[in-house]
Parts: structure tokens; C-alpha cells; sequence
């Protein structure tokens, strides 16, 4: 069996570090010459519990229960479904020696050695060293706490979490080179607040970080939660926005020295060739899009779309981009195949991408999904890419429509635009399709008379017992 190592960030956008004037990061440069790059790859949910369940299940969230993160609503709210099987757990069975150290956030136990992990440090265990702020970067309002969204210490990397969850994972595959061994490391960076080094933050003294020209974006054609979000950050100045984007960067560029450790220590010991390496997110971040930071309802690219590398043993594949439209969901389907191993878990909602990398399956011919179940205030959201066009249905407000081909930054909410109505109605029938096909009951069932608000209904005559028990027909 292949050796696999799962490297994980929290909350960082794609463009972030794959745009060129964007962070600073040489080492994941050099991992995606010898990778496969899946560009078009979505979140299928923009915050963290449910993201990474997905992850571990190949399963959506109304799927495996997860549905909200594990520290903002009861258990009845969002409660992990602990009889599935899981990626570790798998991996385990195949005789696999397994690490994980960072961030978990994927259920309530943290008993890791119930997933058949071996060593494990999360955010529970993770030791807290004092840091000495040099610049800080804060957001006020009446009646809540003072929120610090980015900021600046004096000390090295070396004190930094990242560092020391992957110093762990070094000395985990130290002691099992003779494999078959699948280290997890998940880095709490990029995400907010962006605490970084001094001298990761002084790597971008010389480049010229402005508000995006998004940043005062005329939000009147969206859902007006947007405006009421954007309000939250108008107290920072042009300066306070650029040094926040900064920090947000040298986030990414700390994670990046961190992989350079790791990656040096693979090829030093005849590692690296022939292990499995995955690089990806759970979510993206805002990072001053749309006049906003961090992550949640905002359904735009900025969360959405996140890295996914995959560098096979053996380098096949090396430098190739896949333009498959890919979600969370299809990671576990893909390393499934790629070590040849048998899923015997259960239903999957995401499948194998290797068959669109081998030119088996037409790119053209896949669509991705993301479902939203809108944390403490529970707004609920589907998303719909297929080809070029996203289609966001908001039960809450008005839906929104974007050609990403015309409008990359999703200025234009295009859904009241009569010249889109066809392929509205297309991409809402494809989303109801998806939702058929994974199962997804309680959304497809609803057709009720106070529920009728998409602009195309599912389009299935399947009565549910339940429906036909409590709606009398005449």
C-alpha cells in the first residue's frame, strides 16, 4: 500500500495562493508541478464541522448529520452519525498506521482511536504558547465584544501551532518509514484571527494590498443579509483592510514554510516519490470580498472554492489540471481509487476523479453541489455549479444567478435577468436532481403550498407516506 500524508488548511481560498500577486507561498508552487490540480473544486458547505465530516465520509451533510459546527448548536441541532464508516477508519482496516495532529472540529467525542487513529493532538491537546502582539487589528460594535481579526507577533515560526503540528507528523513518519502510514495534518491557519510572525508579515513589505475593488460592491440586487454583513467591517479603514489581506497572506506563507519542512524531510529519506500527497481545504474565506471577511452565508467563490492537489505516487499525472467541476465529497472516492481499495461504507455522494483525469468521463458532464444549514441563525442554502453558471437558492431572500465566465468576481446577481431565465430553470432542476439523488428527503419533499419559492419545482410525483399521512388529498 501507498504511504499517504492528508494536509489540511482551514479557511483558505484557492485564489489566495494559486493567483500570482496574491500570497507568497514557493513551496506549494513546487508541490503543484508534481501534482494534479483540480481548479474547479467546491466546499460542499462554507464552515468547518460539516466541511470535514464530508471529508472523512465522502458524504453531504444531510448525510452524515453534521449539518452545523460542533460548538455553536445543541446535538439535536447537528449530531454526527458515528456508525458510518470513515476515511481513517478504512484506512485503518487495510493496515494502516495513522497520525493526526491540529485541528479535528469533526464531531464531539475527540476520541480519534474510535476512527482508527493511532496518535492524535487536536485542538484540545495542542500546547498554547504566550505571544507577544506587535500589531493588532480590531472590529467594534455596540453591545458585542471587541473582535481582533488579524494581527502581528514578535516571535519565530517556531512557537507557531503550525509548526508544531507539522514537527509532530515529521517524527510520526520517522518512526513508521517501513509504512503503510497516513499522517493527517491540519493547520488552524489561514483562518480568522490571521496571527502571524513578524517575519512572515514583513515577506509582503514591498507589495502594494489594497481593498478589493469589490470592497463598497452596490449590493442592492442581492439578498440584503449581505448588506447587513457588510456593515460589520465599514469601521475599518483602507489601511485596517490592507493589513488584515496581509496577515491573511503571511497566514498562507506560514503554512507554506511549514510544507517546505515536511516535503524536504520526504525527499532526505526516499519518501516522496512514492507517497500519496492530498493538499485542500474545508472552506474558503472572504478576505475583503464583497466588503467582508471570514465565512458563512455568503455563497461567493471566495469561500467556496478551494485548493485540491493531488501528487500520486510515482508523479503520475505530474503538473496535469483537471477542469472537472470537483466537491469535498469526491476526495475519499479518489484516494479509494488511487490505492486501489474497495469502499465498502456505504453510500457515497461524491465519486472518483480519476476517470475525468484518464479522459474516461467527459469534464463537461459533471455538476457540483454545496448545501448550507445556516449556523446559529439557520439560513438555509443550496448551490449549484454546472459549467460556467451558479445558481444559489436562499430561502431566505431573493436567489442569486452568476455567469463566473463574465463576472469571475460575482458582481452581477443575474437572477431576475430575463435572458438567463432558461438556464435558471436548468441549473434549479439540476440542483433538484442532486438532491434526489443523494437522498436528500426533507428538501425534495417539500411541496407543501408555504414552501413553493424556487423558480422550478423537483418535478417528482413520489408521494412520501408521511406526506399523504398528515396532507389529506381531495
Amino acid at each position: 500500500m501507498k504511504n499517504i500524508i492528508f494536509l489540511m488548511c482551514d479557511q483558505l481560498q484557492r485564489k489566495a495562493v494559486f493567483d500570482a500577486d496574491k500570497a507568497i507561498v514557493p513551496e506549494l508552487r513546487e508541490l503543484e508541478k508534481d501534482s494534479i490540480d483540480f481548479p474547479r473544486t467546491h466546499a460542499v458547505n462554507a464552515i468547518c464541522s460539516p466541511a470535514r465530516a464530508s471529508i472523512i465520509t465522502g458524504m453531504l451533510p444531510h448525510n452524515h448529520g453534521m449539518v452545523d459546527c460542533t460548538h455553536t448548536v445543541p446535538r439535536y441541532r447537528a449530531d454526527f452519525d458515528a456508525s458510518l464508516l470513515t476515511l481513517p477508519q478504512k484506512l485503518k482496516s487495510l493496515g494502516y498506521s495513522l497520525c493526526y495532529y491540529g485541528k479535528w472540529h469533526i464531531e464531539r467525542s475527540y476520541r480519534l482511536e474510535d476512527f482508527g487513529i493511532d496518535e492524535y493532538e487536536t485542538e484540545h491537546d495542542l500546547p498554547k504558547n504566550k505571544l507577544t502582539t506587535v500589531k493588532k487589528i480590531t472590529v467594534s460594535q455596540p453591545g458585542y465584544r471587541d473582535y481582533s481579526i488579524a494581527g502581528v507577533y514578535a516571535e519565530g515560526e517556531e512557537v507557531s501551532e503550525e509548526h508544531y503540528v507539522y514537527q509532530k507528523a515529521i517524527d510520526f513518519i520517522s518512526r513508521h518509514k517501513d509504512g503503510p502510514f497516513c499522517a493527517f495534518v491540519s493547520t488552524y491557519a489561514p483562518h480568522d484571527p490571521y496571527m502571524v510572525p513578524k517575519a512572515m508579515y514583513d515577506l509582503y513589505k514591498d507589495r502594494n494590498i489594497r481593498c478589493p475593488e469589490s470592497w463598497n460592491e452596490d449590493l442592492s440586487t442581492k439578498p440584503n443579509i449581505y448588506n447587513r454583513l457588510h456593515a460589520v467591517w465599514k469601521s475599518l479603514s483602507p489601511e485596517d483592510v490592507a493589513a488584515a489581506i496581509r496577515c491573511y497572506y503571511a497566514s498562507c506563507s506560514l503554512v507554506d514554510a511549514q510544507i517546505r519542512r515536511l516535503v524536504s524531510y520526504l525527499k532526505e529519506n526516499g519518501l516522496y516519490d512514492d507517497t500519496l500527497i492530498i493538499f485542500t481545504s474545508d472552506h474558503g474565506d472572504m478576505v475583503g470580498a464583497h466588503g467582508m471577511f471570514c465565512k458563512g452565508i455568503t455563497p461567493y467563490e471566495d469561500v467556496y472554492n478551494i485548493p485540491l492537489l493531488m501528487k500520486l505516487p510515482g508523479n503520475k499525472h505530474r503538473g496535469e489540471k483537471c477542469p472537472v467541476l470537483a466537491d469535498t465529497c469526491d476526495i475519499l472516492p479518489t484516494i479509494m481509487d488511487i490505492i486501489g481499495a474497495e469502499w465498502d461504507g456505504g453510500r457515497l455522494d461524491g465519486e472518483s476523479l480519476i476517470p475525468y483525469v484518464d479522459g474516461q468521463k467527459s469534464c463537461d458532464d459533471k455538476v457540483s453541489l454545496a448545501e448550507f444549514f445556516g449556523q446559529r441563525y439557520s439560513y438555509t442554502q443550496r448551490i449549484l455549479w454546472s459549467g460556467n453558471l451558479k445558481y444559489v437558492f436562499n430561502a431566505f431572500d431573493d436567489d442569486e444567478f452568476y455567469d463566473l465566465e463574465k463576472d469571475p468576481d460575482e458582481m452581477a446577481n443575474l437572477i431576475h435577468d430575463p435572458a438567463y431565465l432558461e438556464d435558471i430553470r436548468r441549473l434549479c432542476g439540476q440542483m433538484w436532481q442532486r438532491v434526489k439523488d443523494t437522498g436528500d428527503w426533507s428538501l425534495r419533499d417539500a411541496q407543501y403550498c408555504m414552501h413553493r419559492i424556487l423558480p422550478e419545482g423537483p418535478n417528482d410525483d413520489t408521494v412520501n407516506p408521511a406526506f399523504s399521512m398528515f396532507n389529506k388529498s381531495i
